[in-house]
C-alpha cells in the first residue's frame, strides 16, 4: 500500500469557493520556491514583510521596491500574493468576497497584545469600504492552548492592555508564574469585537508544536525554519 504524500499546504474550503482567490497555509513541505513554481503562482508578484511583532499594516497597490517592515498586508489588486511567515505564531487571512479585498496578518503575542487584528479590520473597512459583518477570516496553524507556555510578564501585559484574563490558565502548582495562553482565541475575540460574525471565522485547528508536519520554534528552537502562508487574487 502506498503512503499518501504529505500535504504541502492546507486550505479553508469556504475560501477555496471564492472565485479567483488562491490561498494556503504551508507545511514544512512547502517553500517559497514551490509557490513560485506552482501554476497558481505564475504571473503573480510576491510581497512579504520583515516581520517585527508589531501592529503595523501596509496597503499594497503595487509590489514595493524594498522589503517593508510590519506584520500585516492588505490589497484589492489582483496578481499579488501576500505572504506571512510563522513557526508557532498565528497566520490570519481576511477576505471580502464582494469587494475583492484580501489581507494577511502575522499574530504573535506582542501583535495580539497590540490588537493588530482589531486595527486591520478597522483600516480595511475605512480604506476599502468593507462591512465587518461581511468579512471572512481564515485562521491557520498556531501553537495551541495546551502548549503555549508564557510568563507572568506576558499575562500582566495583556491585563494592562485590557485583554481578557481568562485567555490564560496557570501551568501547574509547581510552575509558579507560568501560564498557558490561548493565542487563537485571543485573536478570534478581536475579530468578533470588530463586527465579524463568529460563523465567518474559520480555522484549520492545527498546533505546529504537536504536529511534525509543521515547523515549531518552541519545539525545535534555532533548528527550525519558517512556514509560508499565502493569499492572492487572480481575477
Amino acid at each position: 500500500m502506498n503512503t499518501p504524500a504529505a500535504p504541502r499546504y492546507l486550505t479553508i474550503p469556504r475560501f477555496s469557493r471564492i472565485s479567483g482567490l488562491v490561498h494556503g497555509f504551508g507545511t514544512r513541505h512547502w517553500t517559497l520556491d514551490d509557490l513560485k513554481k506552482e501554476k497558481a503562482g505564475q504571473g503573480f508578484s510576491f510581497v512579504w514583510l520583515s516581520q517585527t511583532h508589531s501592529d503595523r499594516i501596509h496597503f499594497i497597490d503595487e509590489p514595493p521596491r524594498r522589503r517593508l517592515q510590519g506584520d500585516a498586508l492588505a490589497t484589492d489588486r489582483s496578481g499579488i500574493f501576500l505572504i506571512v511567515k510563522t513557526a508557532d505564531c498565528l497566520p490570519v487571512f481576511i477576505a471580502d468576497e464582494s469587494k475583492g479585498v484580501i489581507a494577511a496578518a502575522h499574530c504573535g503575542w506582542r501583535g495580539t497584545r497590540q490588537r493588530i487584528l482589531e486595527r486591520l479590520v478597522r483600516e480595511i473597512a475605512k480604506r476599502y469600504g468593507c462591512e465587518p459583518a461581511s468579512l471572512l477570516a481564515a485562521v491557520g496553524p498556531s501553537i495551541g492552548r495546551a502548549c503555549y507556555e508564557v510568563g507572568e510578564d506576558v499575562r500582566r501585559s495583556f491585563k494592562q492592555g485590557g485583554l481578557d484574563e481568562d485567555l490564560f490558565r496557570p501551568r501547574r502548582a509547581d510552575k509558579n508564574g507560568k501560564y498557558f495562553l490561548d493565542l487563537e482565541e485571543a485573536n478570534r475575540r478581536q475579530l468578533i469585537g470588530q463586527g465579524l460574525r463568529p460563523r465567518n471565522i474559520l480555522s484549520v485547528s492545527v498546533c505546529p508544536h504537536c504536529d511534525d508536519r509543521f515547523f515549531s520554534y518552541r519545539r525545535d528552537r534555532d533548528k527550525t525554519a519558517r512556514l509560508f502562508s499565502f493569499i492572492g487574487l487572480n481575477r
